[in-house]
């Protein structure tokens, strides 16, 4: 863990690159080792997902939280579009099975409820930081310059902008919902000249979209 902390210290581009693409390996191995490793490797990461964001803070002065109305409003947006879209395109993939825990562990079993609650605290306080700090404090500004620390959070560049949301829209199942919340998201960091507000949104959009999973049945989204 020290040697890790270490490495992540060694450049601002580690500092950003490297927790996300951890986070993205066990997120790749939900589902490899059997149907119950999908939730248990999801719990796993979220906590590798916590330290890893607690390693991060001191190095990273952009990965502030944020709130604003603007964040509200963006937040609400992209849920409305993110779950009304949803039958009116093709998604990626066609999901084999649903990550539904109470099909996994027993309807409203004790452990099923860990696991949601589990996915709906890792969506909301986890997974915002460590994806706007890879998409938006790096790779759009990378995009722009190889030494991205040197182009402010608030400047509009078309060329990195349009690709930071299509590589984004792209690592979802819900490509255009995601493609249109990636440009959403980059507007809230331009706009306010911080990424603070991007992340509030990010965790209220992951909020109500849990939400919607469990009342609603939808476990597609998952």
């Amino acid at each position: 863990m020290r040697f890790l902390g270490k490495k992540l210290a060694s450049s601002p581009a580690v500092t950003r690159v490297a927790p996300f693409l951890i986070f993205l390996a066990l997120t790749v191995c939900q589902g490899e080792f059997g149907a119950s490793s999908a939730y248990w490797f999801y719990f796993a990461k979220i906590f590798a997902g916590a330290w890893l964001v607690w390693e991060m803070r001191p190095l990273v002065s952009e990965m502030r939280w944020a709130f604003s109305w603007e964040a509200v409003v963006v937040s609400f947006v992209v849920f409305a579009v993110w779950v009304g879209l949803d039958p009116f395109y093709p998604h990626l993939m066609k999901s084999s099975a649903a990550w539904n825990p109470h099909e996994q562990f027993g309807e409203n079993s004790a452990l099923a409820w860990l696991m949601i609650g589990t996915r709906i605290l890792g969506s909301t306080f986890i997974v915002p930081p460590l994806e706007e700090v890879f998409y938006r404090s790096f790779l759009y500004r990378y995009i722009a310059n190889q030494n991205f620390l040197s182009t402010p959070l608030n400047k509009f560049l078309p060329l990195p902008f349009f690709a930071t949301a299509l590589v984004f829209g792209l690592a979802h199942n819900e490509w255009l919902a995601g493609i249109l919340c990636g440009a959403a998201f980059q507007w809230l960091v331009i706009r306010k000249n911080r990424l603070g507000d991007a992340m509030t949104a990010h965790a209220i959009t992951n909020f109500l979209l849990g939400a919607w999973v469990v009342w609603r049945g939808a476990w597609h989204f998952w």
